[in-house]
């Protein structure tokens, strides 16, 4: 038997560090046993999925030196590798639970299901469905059929005993099925859920190892009955420790930047950030810090992962990274930065962004060194505003962050427009709206165009500066940010169509 396993990315956003971790450890496991890694793009969500997403993801993975043998960029023997591309796969398969007995048809609407799990609440049990669909006649399920109705396809699920999984990490791990909901399969629109694509696509695929983050723990109930269901042999699961902020939370990017391209951005090699994931919760046999993609494939033993939770420290990262700086050679260390900053069109629209505002070459250090730098230095009393009310400055910076995460493309027009428009909603002036914009991302009102700065330093850097200038003059609190959260989708609406907040 040749070991397969994979990576599976969502391309919902930007790519991100946990990708990076998990696609890690599936290709050393693969290579150590002679196997192959392949990589598949989950994008059933065709609402938030974006080709632009997809790229990034393939090219950041690629940065870091994690390569595949199947892909969707370079085919392979179970092509196609999006699932976008399969659709007219996973119909058949759910079609075929239902013919066997081990899925049903739902017609409920989301309206039915609300109040349904609303009575739930109100009787203090946990939110599931109940059921219903299992209620209807063979007859009744076929005449609403035949008038069209909308359906879903949901599996069976035992509602008494134990689900007992096997984890290569964690031994058995016993899950009550009545923690376990009816799964939707296959949704309304006909596009399957991601439990019945995953399981259909590591089958096909021949996919023999599954390595993921623990959060998909409770899952794996679902995904090991829709196995036995199929009469398929399960791969072989293991559940790995999610990286967590310093204080013990799940790594978010509120804490902590989570892009691969951030880091890759201000400075950070690829080999340093492998070496520094592959420690996030492993280690070398003989307990060295360092080692390169290489040594820990000729060492790697899955049994070495440690459970609990590793701490994602930026500080410890940056430490590691100056170890590769400090070995290399002037000439190896000329060679990276100038490959670091090679971006011909980068440097192109800097060049142009501080041209009509120096007299001299050695003017360019003073108007230009911000765009490579990591993060300005900055003070609260720089976003003091006579205009605005400290308020006003926190909740103009939020908003920002929200709306432009929103974005599906990053270029001057989109940027700009995001950003007046906000202004207009919040009934700002534009010259008095931009100022913490400037300080945030410059570290000076006096600066290049602020909206096109943060169109050449790209998105991750950007979000990196503004929640950074957050955290100097204020995060909003929990309590807070629910009621921004309103404020901000208020004020998207028409003027006439405002409600005001209840909170």
């Amino acid at each position: 038997m040749t070991v397969r396993t994979r990576i599976a990315p969502s391309p919902t956003g930007f790519p991100h560090v946990g990708t990076a971790y998990i696609a890690l450890f599936n290709m050393c496991f693969a290579k150590q046993h002679g196997g192959e890694f392949i990589l598949r793009i989950e994008d059933t969500d065709q609402l938030r999925s974006t080709p632009e997403s997809e790229q990034m993801i393939l090219d950041s993975l690629r940065w870091l030196g994690l390569n595949w043998v199947e892909g969707p960029d370079i085919g392979g023997p179970h092509a196609p590798y999006r699932q976008s591309e399969r659709m007219h796969i996973y119909k058949q398969y759910a079609l075929e639970l239902v013919e066997k007995g081990h899925a049903f048809y739902c017609f409920a609407t989301p309206q039915e299901l609300d109040q349904m799990r609303a009575e739930q609440q109100a009787r203090g049990e946990t939110p599931k469905y109940d059921g219903r669909g299992l209620k209807l006649s063979q007859e009744e399920v076929e005449r609403r059929l035949a008038a069209g109705e909308p359906h879903v396809i949901r599996m069976k699920i035992p509602e008494e005993g134990i689900c007992k999984v096997n984890d290569l990490l964690r031994g058995e791990v016993d899950i009550p099925w009545a923690q376990v909901d009816m799964q939707v399969l296959l949704k309304t629109d006909g596009l399957p859920t991601y439990h019945l694509a995953n399981v259909v696509d590591d089958h096909l695929m021949q996919i023999t190892h599954v390595f993921r983050g623990e959060e998909w723990l409770p899952s794996a109930p679902k995904h090991q009955l829709l196995y036995q269901y199929f009469g398929w042999e399960m791969p072989v699961l293991g559940h790995m420790p999610l990286l967590r902020n310093p204080d013990k939370s799940k790594l978010s990017k509120r804490k902590n930047p989570t892009s691969i391209n951030y880091y890759r951005d201000i400075g950070v090699l690829p080999e340093a950030l492998l070496n520094y994931l592959g420690r996030m919760g492993w280690s070398m046999p003989d307990e060295r810090e360092i080692f390169s993609l290489q040594d820990m494939i000729s060492h790697f033993d899955i049994q070495r992962v440690s459970l609990g939770g590793p701490i994602f420290d930026v500080e410890k990262l940056h430490w590691l990274n100056g170890q590769y700086l400090k070995a290399m050679t002037p000439a190896q260390l000329l060679e990276t930065l100038l490959a670091w900053q090679g971006n011909r069109q980068k440097l192109e629209d800097i060049a142009a962004a501080i041209q009509p505002r120096i007299h001299l070459l050695s003017e360019a250090v003073d108007w230009a060194g911000f765009y490579f730098n990591h993060m300005p230095k900055i003070t609260a009393e720089q976003f003091e505003s006579k205009k605005l009310s400290p308020e006003q400055v926190r909740q103009s910076l939020q908003f920002a962050i929200w709306r432009l995460e929103g974005m599906f493309s990053w270029n001057n027009d989109s940027v700009s427009q995001t950003l007046m428009d906000l202004a207009n909603q919040m009934e700002i002036k534009l010259r008095d709206f931009m100022p913490a914009f400037f300080v945030a991302i410059a570290g000076s009102t006096s600066s290049t165009p602020v909206m096109q700065s943060m169109v050449t330093i790209g998105p991750d850097l950007t979000f990196a500066r503004l929640r950074h200038a957050l955290k100097i003059i204020g995060e909003p609190s929990k309590k807070e940010e629910k009621i921004w959260q309103k404020l901000n989708e208020q004020l998207k609406l028409p003027k006439n169509n405002t409600v005001e907040s209840s909170e």
